[in-house]
């Protein structure tokens, strides 16, 4: 994953977002899944769509 924390929202990739958010979200000290743990499902979710999204945009600009 590129780091596009240096730019503003706004120009951060929908992908990279969706990344950055489940990393904060497995950090929270106060999380029950942190304390416990436990995998977090949400963080997970998260991933999951933004692995989705690349593997859709990989597959249009094959078809380019």
């Amino acid at each position: 994953m590129q780091d596009e924390s240096h730019l503003p929202v706004a120009e951060q990739s929908l992908v990279f977002r969706l990344r950055k958010r489940a990393e904060i979200r497995r950090q929270i000290p106060g999380r029950l899944a942190v304390t416990e743990g436990k995998p977090d499902k949400i963080a997970n979710l998260l991933d999951e769509a933004a692995e989705e999204i690349e593997k859709l945009i990989k597959e249009n600009l094959k078809k380019c």
